[in-house]
């Protein structure tokens, strides 16, 4: 067996695979947590809770499995967090996330004093609050104990797994989506730790070659995995594109949970990247490309709760209602530092049914913005491949999602895509990348675009309409 050990920031799960990777029954566990928000722009999560939850998830699966021996482990983490350490590694603060935004000012003074569109062809990443850059500047301004040289930048799942395995490196694969990385010249960037007066030394070192050799401790505790091999953990994206079976620009991969993203594993970075889009390392030799809202899962469920409205028949939203879903911020494909959002064309008429049709499609509308694109620098797929509780489990917005991508759009059956690519990298850690590529998961039915021409019309229509109102409102002399 091989388990994958996902961390995302919502829920850590533990699952143990076979060696076709098929979860085996019985052995999961799967234990939510919810981040500390505020009004301010906070989202946070406090590191010691976290390890400790990491190490329960492993416990339930190990005590299930009942001595049987584990053969590797794969670890998926949420992107981009950050988190402040003293020299022994000990947490000066909680890990921040992505879509912590109290960053946005530093994130539009570095944007003044730098070239921010040579940092991103260099990085893969734009100068915004969920990177690491502006992060390191606001806390150092205002936490002055922080600009002390002893102080270390981590990644959070780098120090939960310094507690297992004694000590913390990180992967290029979670290096890469801090945007203090290189992308075609792997190394932490040279001119961004200048502007931030830091010394390479702050940050860890980087490292991608499987690991053994738990701490004694927790060999005892889990004598199961005292001769397992654990790979370098992946970013979640990473691991969803590769547990949906999307391992070249043939397809692409599309997920709606909390947040939204449309990813490309390719086998090198695109010559030039459009500022709606990223790019970061992914395993191996991979890197994967592609953009992320921050309006997804979030978006549908605060429209329920605000609403009160049922979704199961959604009406075809009115002509003239425009929604920008960016309420809780944005990231592709504008990433405006200080982003609301918005409705436009409500009338006495408008139900609340409407409005949630209206918010569900304009998400599928950003979506096809990122995949056009992407069409401008990748080669056009054959297959949009979809994973992701919200949206799989929604008929109605799988429809609107293909129709305003134009593409044949079909479900993953991979339960949790995310753990089932960390599984994968497993398997590649163990020496038997093949077998992990053969068994990746099987397909749904495929939904075809509707070839009808009104509703071609409708959401040509529907992209204009968003983008005037994005550029009145978020990207107009008033932002």
């Amino acid at each position: 067996m091989v388990l994958a050990v996902d961390v995302g920031t919502s829920s850590v799960r533990a699952v143990a695979y076979d060696s076709d990777l098929t979860p085996v029954p019985g052995l999961e566990s799967h234990l939510p947590h919810t981040p500390r928000t505020a009004r301010d722009g906070t989202a946070e999560l406090d590191i010691r809770p976290l390890t400790r939850r990491v190490i329960e998830a492993v416990d339930r699966v190990v005590e299930a499995a009942r001595g049987a021996e584990i053969e590797a482990v794969g670890i998926s983490s949420f992107w981009h967090g950050l988190a402040a350490t003293d020299s022994s590694l000990r947490p000066l603060t909680p890990a921040f996330l992505w879509f912590d935004g109290r960053a946005a000012i530093d994130a539009a003074r570095l944007r003044e004093r730098l070239p921010e569109r040579a940092i991103h062809q260099r990085t893969g990443c734009r100068l915004h609050p969920s990177y690491w850059p502006a992060k390191i500047a606001w806390l150092r301004r205002t936490q002055p104990a922080l600009r002390a040289a002893s102080v270390r930048w981590v990644s959070p799942i780098d120090l939960v797994l310094g507690a297992l395995l004694g000590e913390v490196s990180t992967s290029a694969s979670l290096a890469s989506g801090t945007g203090l990385y290189g992308l075609r010249r792997p190394g932490w960037d040279r001119g961004l730790l200048a502007e931030l007066g830091l010394d390479r030394a702050a940050l860890p070192p980087v490292a991608d070659e499987p690991r053994r050799g738990l701490l004694p401790r927790w060999r005892r505790r889990w004598p199961g995995l005292a001769q397992a091999v654990w790979a370098a953990p992946i970013g979640d994206g990473a691991a969803a594109n590769l547990g949906s079976g999307c391992f070249d620009p043939r397809r692409r991969a599309l997920t709606i949970g909390t947040s939204s993203a449309l990813r490309v594993t390719t086998p090198a970075p695109p010559a030039r990247l459009p500022p709606s889009l990223w790019c970061y390392r992914s395993s191996g030799a991979r890197f994967v490309v592609g953009g992320a809202l921050s309006a997804g899962g979030n978006l549908h469920e605060w429209m329920l709760k605000t609403l009160r409205v049922d979704d199961q028949r959604l009406p075809a939203p009115p002509e003239r209602l425009t929604f920008l879903p960016l309420l809780a911020g944005e990231r592709s494909p504008g990433f405006a530092l200080r982003a609301s959002g918005a409705v436009s064309g409500l009338t006495l008429a408008t139900t609340p049914a409407e409005l949630l049709a209206a918010g569900l499609e304009s998400v599928a509308i950003q979506l096809a913005c990122i995949d056009r694109d992407l069409d401008r620098v990748l080669p056009a797929p054959e297959l949009v491949v979809a994973s992701g509780t919200a949206l799989l489990s929604n008929p109605g917005w799988m429809r609107m999602v293909c129709d305003a991508l134009g593409r044949p759009l079909a479900p993953s059956q991979a339960l949790e895509a995310s753990s089932h690519g960390a599984a994968l990298t497993a398997l590649e850690a163990a020496g038997r990348a093949a077998a992990g590529r053969a068994a990746s998961p099987g397909l749904g039915p495929r939904l075809r675009p509707s070839t009808d021409p009104a509703v071609r019309r409708h959401y040509a229509g529907a992209m204009a309409r968003q983008t005037s109102l994005y550029r009145l409102l978020v990207d107009g002399p008033r932002s």
